[in-house]
């Protein structure tokens, strides 16, 4: 029962006493029986009285609660000239301005956080008290390749992605460098705020490869030039001396053969150095339209001879809208030539090749049957002068490394089951 219901309640049952003695007492006496009705009513006046001025500050209390329930902080009295109700309503309006004031820095803050949060060049992921994703920025999802709706609502460990399942591991206050693919490296760090008593996680994403990779660079870089340098040199000279040798008349017939081969080997020497080289002096990219999808077709033209020559079909699985990007040509094609080559390598006889493309995202896939990529051995296959062949140098797919890396392009590269290795390149 109401506050108010109840003193009327008790007003009424304390007047209806009173009018049933005063006409038990005086009904013998009009005079004053008649006295105390009016008496009563003017008792009652009264009472109304005292009951609106008690009952309004409730009322005003009652308007202001709803008003703060309803988040409208924009409520406010004027005062009414009576003492009570004008302090009840001064503390009201102080109120409301305070919690209008630390509402609006809130949102300031928080949509500042969430500006900082988006435009941020670190990749964050936002999770819940049951560490499941509720936010990805997008600098998270271009550096992981993925849609932030793939994801949200979401545990890391639930999701089919190898740097996600490797950050569901972090504890709390730990940072870890992640390498992915043997080519992107992360560095991850996992902390928490508290909101509502309760810790909130989050995890921060600063990709170290671009840094790493200029720093691997200019070290072999150095070695490649120094070696250049000296083999140059050394080889410039002693053609020199052998083609002198060569021209002279008195040579034995074997003689010649033999100085012959010493200057072809020096020239293969050369040519060895060269392309080791090659990776270093490497130009900057030329970048003009390029459709992949064109380039996959001439280039697969180019290297179908080799492939007829060991059974090796190619299968094309283009998608309906045409890839179009910003690339140099001649070197998009280099890396392609080598892509397959390696495939190729990696089949020997009687296996396919699929060449796909995806519109969104964008990327290219080269698929193969091959033999696939040893276990242990998928991180380091993008280092410098690291191959599984016999007489391979570790140019090929560092040169391929440097051309996309160059253009801002990812890559990876990885065998997903036995039958079915796959290069993905993501513009």
């Amino acid at each position: 029962m109401k506050l108010s219901t109840k003193f009327i309640s008790f007003i009424v049952i304390i007047h209806l006493v009173a009018v049933g003695l005063s006409l038990y007492i005086f009904q013998k006496e009009p005079l004053f029986f008649i006295a105390s009705e009016v008496f009563i009513l003017l008792s009652l006046f009264i009472a109304w009285q005292l009951y609106n001025e008690m009952i309004q500050p409730l009322n005003l209390l009652m308007t202001g609660v709803e008003a703060i329930k309803d988040r409208d902080f924009n409520v406010k009295f004027l005062k009414t000239g009576k003492y009570e109700m004008d302090r009840l309503i001064e503390i009201y309006n102080q109120m409301i301005d305070q919690l209008r004031t630390e509402r609006t820095r809130q949102e300031e803050q928080h949509f500042f956080l969430e500006k900082l949060i988006h435009t941020s060049p670190t990749g964050i992921l936002m999770m819940d008290f049951d560490e499941n994703i509720t936010a990805i920025n997008p600098k998270a999802q271009a550096m992981l390749s993925i849609q932030a709706d793939a994801v949200l609502h979401s545990a890391l460990s639930s999701i089919e992605h190898p740097v996600l399942q490797a950050l569901s591991h972090l504890k709390t206050g730990e940072s870890r460098t992640i390498n992915f693919n043997g080519l992107e490296t992360y560095k991850c760090q996992k902390a928490h705020f508290m909101d509502r008593g309760f810790p909130r996680y989050f995890i921060m994403l600063e990709e170290l490869t671009t840094e790493i990779l200029a720093a691997e660079k200019n070290a072999y870089g150095k070695v490649i030039r120094m070696m250049a340098h000296e083999v140059n040199n050394s080889v410039g000279a002693v053609n020199s001396i052998l083609d002198t040798t060569i021209s002279l008349e008195q040579n034995q017939p074997d003689v010649t053969e033999a100085l012959q081969v010493a200057r072809d080997r020096n020239e293969n020497l050369n040519q060895f150095m060269r392309r080791f080289a090659d990776v270093v002096r490497l130009p900057i990219p030329h970048k003009e339209p390029l459709n992949i999808s064109d380039l996959v077709m001439k280039t697969a033209s180019l290297m179908s001879s080799v492939a007829k020559r060991q059974q090796i079909r190619f299968e094309f699985n283009f998608s309906d809208n045409d890839v179009i990007i910003a690339a140099d040509v001649s070197q998009m094609e280099q890396v392609l030539i080598n892509v397959i080559k390696n495939a190729i390598e990696s089949i020997e006889n009687d296996g396919t090749i699929t060449f796909e493309t995806t519109h969104q995202p964008p990327q290219l896939l080269v698929i193969d049957t091959g033999k696939g990529i040893q276990k242990g051995i998928e991180e380091q296959l993008f280092s410098p002068f690291f191959s599984t062949k016999r007489n391979g140098q570790g140019v090929g797919l560092t040169l391929i490394r440097e051309i996309l890396v160059n253009h801002g392009f990812g890559l990876s590269l990885h065998t997903e089951h036995e039958g079915k290795t796959v290069f993905r390149v993501r513009f």
